[in-house]
């Protein structure tokens, strides 16, 4: 006994390196492979909702390269930084936010981009993670609970760029970007009082908001309550998309073999409304497959939450994870007829290019965090 005793020493270095390998890498393998399939099943169905271009995959895959590299490097970065980073961040997104409303390039009647040479970028994409950064740098440094007087400091830090997007005018992102900064508060442990006050405010303050809503934003939320009052106008996207959906039934019509998508009825079918693609090819077993996919990423990230060894990695890896859920609870929920028309797209489905930079980094966030965790615990 005494022997092996001495003999293990001289094992130990050698199985700690085998050990570290991948955990070297700072990348969480059970999110990474996640990830991955989400993004070839979602290459999958672009490629049909595309009508068999090849040009919109290409360039999605390109996008979700330039993601995974954001991706590969926040994990890198420890927890921490961004805290240090989060203010000046905040400031800087709050001034390209002004710099929208006052030289942004306008497209179908909303001023939401800055051009640069060669491309363009959406700064309120990069508030859905800076904003949540920013609140929980504020609250993290302070006791929690937090004090009615920092819930209310978090509110107007909030507030202030969701005003901002919403005079672009962009209602879906606004909505998503105040939600992943009112889901740190909420992860803060506030009081109930405070969160039933807050929904009574809001419940009051409806018919404000109506009345500063854009003629076509309240456009959409009459067609949600009667999609039929003007079914070749504002009804057309969501009469076809349940349409789409409902002639799917159990296991789809065949890949790329939909009527409503492959013969144009269904417009922005590899934008928005690509779940309804997913639902009249694949049917039922298509759909489930891929929110078995969401599911197992959420419930990734809330293990990554509750195992976070301080309040920061806490807060932030909660709202990324719970704001995720909602772009896929409002996507679906829309195209489905249960919510209004928001203009929000499906996570790493739907083509586009930010939102997707975005959601990658977000993953980063999460894997910095879980890395954190284990470098503490090692």
């Amino acid at each position: 006994m005494r022997d092996f005793q001495r003999s293990m020493p001289d094992a130990q270095p050698h199985l700690a390196r085998r050990r570290g390998l991948w955990s070297y890498t700072r990348l969480d393998a059970w999110l990474l492979l996640l990830v991955f399939i989400l993004c070839g099943y979602g290459l999958l169905i672009l490629y049909s909702a595309s009508g068999g271009d090849m040009g919109y995959v290409t360039r999605q895959a390109i996008r979700m390269g330039a993601g995974f590299f954001v991706m590969v490097v926040l994990a890198q970065l420890r927890p921490q930084l961004f805290a240090r980073w989060a203010p000046a961040m905040y400031v800087v997104c709050i001034g390209l936010l002004l710099a929208v409303i006052l030289v942004g390039v306008g497209a179908k009647g909303a001023q939401r981009w800055i051009a640069l040479p060669g491309f363009r970028f959406q700064p309120s994409e990069i508030l859905k993670l800076v904003l949540p950064l920013m609140i929980a740098c504020y609250l993290a440094s302070r006791p929690l609970p937090p004090s009615f007087r920092h819930i209310m400091i978090s509110l107007v830090l909030i507030f202030v760029p969701v005003v901002m997007i919403m005079k672009q005018p962009d209602l879906g992102t606004s909505l998503l970007i105040g939600a992943s900064g009112v889901f740190v508060l909420l992860l803060s442990g506030i009081y109930w009082r405070y969160i039933f006050a807050a929904l009574g405010v809001a419940a009051a303050g409806l018919p404000g908001l109506w009345m500063v809503m854009k003629d076509y934003q309240k456009q959409r939320v009459l067609t949600f309550l009667d999609p039929e009052s003007d079914p070749l106008g504002s009804g057309w996207n969501i009469i076809q998309s349940k349409a789409a959906i409902g002639s799917g039934g159990l296991d789809g019509k065949g890949w790329m073999q939909g009527t409503q998508s492959q013969l144009d009825f269904l417009p922005e079918s590899h934008t928005d409304f690509i779940i309804a693609v997913l639902a009249e090819e694949m049917g039922m077993v298509g759909v489930l497959i891929l929110l078995a996919i969401y599911l197992l990423i959420i419930a990734r990230g809330l293990v990554i939450a509750v195992k976070a060894q301080d309040s920061f990695g806490r807060l932030v890896a909660g709202s990324v994870t719970l704001t995720f859920f909602v772009y896929i609870f409002v996507n679906i929920g829309m195209v489905s007829g249960l919510l209004p028309v928001v203009g929000v797209p499906l996570p790493l489905v739907s083509y586009g290019g930010t939102s997707i930079v975005t959601l990658m980094a977000g993953f980063g966030l999460l894997m910095s965090v879980q890395a954190h965790r284990k470098m503490i615990s090692h």
